[in-house]
């Protein structure tokens, strides 16, 4: 019983940091793109294949969003005052985050191109 306890109990902390990491402002974009892709993948119908990648690239963007987060606070609770290595620490931390969200754009632009190409030639000839 003790097992399941400390279990839920670890469910409830999660809960808890996925709380906290909305209040950060990057991830409102993150949670706006995250439905815009959604809605985009519903309306062209992309094929499984594509969904995984879809799928991954949103991961991906939530868990450096949810690890620079994670670091940012940490660091702030450990050297309240500026520090040039906290500092940089948080900005690599940053990167890490903004490299995830420019593979994402690059795995929507490889995914959602042919799709939208195709949509768009359709619509010229009429089909």
């Amino acid at each position: 019983m003790r097992w399941f306890v400390a279990r839920a109990k670890s469910f409830v902390f999660a809960g808890r940091g996925l709380l906290r990491l909305f209040e950060e402002p990057n991830a409102k974009v993150h949670a706006a793109a995250t439905v815009v892709v959604v809605a985009l993948g519903v309306f062209l119908e992309v094929n499984k294949t594509d969904w995984l990648w879809l799928c991954c690239a949103i991961a991906v963007v939530w868990i450096a969003e949810a690890l620079n987060t994670a670091l940012e606070l940490a660091c702030d609770a450990a050297v309240p005052a500026r520090d040039p290595k906290i500092g940089a620490a948080k900005d690599v931390a940053a990167a890490a985050a903004l490299l995830a969200a420019l593979f994402s754009m690059v795995v929507g632009a490889l995914v959602f191109g042919p799709y939208l190409l195709e949509l768009m030639i359709d619509t010229k000839t009429g089909q």
